[in-house]
């Protein structure tokens, strides 16, 4: 017997297909199932910034939407690996933001924004952001595989299991990568501060 969670998935994974064909509607089919998980990866990252900044949840999601919308044919394998892509996306999205944020604070070129975007991400978070990134680019050329379970893990949200799942390796293996990557990353950051 499919419990709910199989046929959704399997439904998922059905219309990840027939986008991957083409099938333009297939991803507005598609969103409605996956909205609410994409909030939820969404908010782990924006409530890490000062109350009132720019890139709230709705506006990340919306974001990764319009970048998955211009997407020619992913090779969509299943529904982890939707996900781990989706924070991917996310993770560049927010690296573009702090950037910019970091561009401004630094003499950039002034723009008018709405008033309601007035305040924007806080330097420090969009500097230790950066940092992040700088120091992930790092570890990926030394390991990986490392690098993309911190990226599954910390930008996509996903547990160990589903991480595991989306890189085809042992559970066991995911926690080692996982704690020896943290402690890398920590180190590297630190020592650059």
């Amino acid at each position: 017997m499919k419990t709910l969670d199989t046929e959704v998935g399997e439904n998922l994974t059905s219309l990840l297909v027939e986008w991957r064909e083409g099938d333009k509607a297939a991803l507005d089919q598609l969103i409605p199932l996956v909205y609410d998980e994409l909030r939820r990866i969404a908010h782990r990252y924006v409530q890490h910034e000062r109350d009132g900044h720019t890139l709230q949840t709705s506006a990340l999601v919306n974001e990764a939407y319009l970048r998955f919308a211009g997407q020619r044919r992913v090779d969509w394998q299943n529904r982890s690996h939707f996900f781990a892509v989706t924070a991917q996306v996310m993770r560049h999205i927010l690296i573009d933001h702090a950037r910019r944020r970091r561009y401004v604070k630094h003499g950039g070129e002034v723009r008018q924004v709405p008033i309601d975007n007035a305040a924007t991400m806080s330097l420090q978070r969009a500097d230790d952001l950066i940092a992040l990134e700088e120091a992930l680019d790092e570890l990926a050329k030394l390991d990986r595989r490392k690098s993309q379970v911190v990226e599954l893990r910390y930008f996509g949200g996903l547990s160990l299991e589903e991480t595991a799942e989306v890189l085809d390796i042992s559970l066991m293996t995911v926690r080692r990568d996982w704690c020896a990557a943290k402690a890398w990353l920590y180190r590297r950051i630190k020592h650059d501060s």
